[in-house]
């Protein structure tokens, strides 16, 4: 089988947590020849009941029989290693990954802030490319509780090379990719910038927001000065990233700035108790504090080494720290910032009435 053969490729799944799972599961599900590494109770797990999925909100558990190893050595061949798992651990396995010669292709499944360097000078740039894994769980016992990812909820996976170019192999990659149900692909010049956008939205403010609401979105919806905290603090990462030179991306990510504060504090409040993203808004955080971490201090650093000041990520990070005390339930000391609300409701009113000159 060449490189380029999408129907049938020889994936090895390296980490075995929920992301790592559901791509297992998914990848075997369209045909292709999937291995998992796995070591230790996962490893016992996966040999006695295989990979299990079960979906928020559904009964219904989702079993792939894979095959299961306990390493890549040096002379395995894959067509394909998808490293799926945390930032801190993806790092401490690059001198296993550039023994493994005979793989042609490492896609880095990493959430990351400091970019792809690492992954570049141990593998070369020929054999490293970016994505990111939608959308998240938790393990319960040998049980993947996942976000839904079916017909009805379809996520989609970016990917793309480190220097931003299209290549035969980027299509390729992104064509196995497609096939996994519920899945679709977008490949992308800007995975760096894509993946630093992503830390900035995540770890600056909303993921220390739940921690400092006890890992309970509940708690956190019920708590406006948290949420007022996390959407001023993304609009402060953000503006960070600009001034260092990085792209906000995707686009959408501008909408934070033009949605007024008050909206916005609503949109979380309702947006984070969704029952079907309990699994990645609680479960992730709960288990994944070491990543989460990591990544905090990777942005900071990124900004500290361009002089850059965050003044609300600076103070947020304090409640990475489980030692730091919660935020009481239901703080409201913060006032809201009404700017923009009423220019936003001349705007939507306009809007109407030339829609409304439309139909009529």
């Amino acid at each position: 089988m060449t490189q380029h053969d999408t129907t049938r490729w020889n994936i090895l799944i390296y980490g075995a947590g929920p992301m790592g799972s559901i791509i297992a599961a998914r990848l075997h599900e369209a045909g292709h020849q999937v291995s998992v590494l796995a070591r230790n109770e996962r490893l016992a797990q996966l040999r006695e009941h295989g990979v299990v999925i079960q979906e928020e909100g559904s009964a219904t558990l989702e079993t792939a029989r894979v095959q299961v190893v306990e390493a890549l050595n040096p002379d395995d061949e894959y067509d394909l290693v998808i490293v799926v798992m945390r930032r801190n651990q993806a790092l401490q396995i690059l001198d296993t990954l550039a023994a493994a010669g005979n793989v042609p292709t490492f896609l880095f499944m990493v959430n990351s802030a400091a970019g792809p360097d690492a992954y570049v000078e141990a593998l070369g740039a020929e054999r490293v490319l970016l994505g990111f894994p939608y959308p998240g769980g938790e393990r319960d016992g040998h049980v993947m509780q996942m976000v839904p990812v079916n017909e009805n909820k379809t996520w989609k996976i970016p990917v793309g090379e480190v220097d931003g170019r299209v290549t035969e192999r980027t299509r390729a990659v992104a064509q196995v990719l497609r096939s996994m149900r519920g899945y679709k692909v977008e490949i992308r010049r800007d995975m760096d910038a894509w993946l630093k956008n992503h830390v900035a939205l995540l770890m600056t403010a909303l993921a220390p927001a739940i921690y400092a609401a006890g890992i309970s979105t509940r708690r956190l919806a019920a708590t406006r000065d948290l949420l007022v905290l996390s959407v001023r603090g993304i609009r402060e990462a953000l503006r960070a990233l600009h001034r260092a030179g990085v792209p906000l991306t995707p686009r959408s990510v501008l909408l934070v700035f033009f949605i007024p504060e008050p909206i916005l504090v609503s949109i979380f409040a309702k947006r984070i108790q969704d029952p079907s993203l309990r699994s990645s808004l609680e479960g992730h955080p709960r288990a994944g504090r070491d990543e989460l971490t990591f990544l905090a201090e990777e942005l900071a650093s990124f900004f500290r080494s361009r002089n850059i000041e965050t003044p609300i990520f600076d103070a947020m990070r304090a409640y990475y720290d489980p030692e730091t005390p919660p935020v009481p339930e239901g703080s409201q000391e913060l006032r809201l910032r009404w700017t923009g609300v009423v220019a936003l409701s001349i705007a939507m009113s306009a809007l109407g009435l030339m829609l409304y000159g439309l139909w009529v």
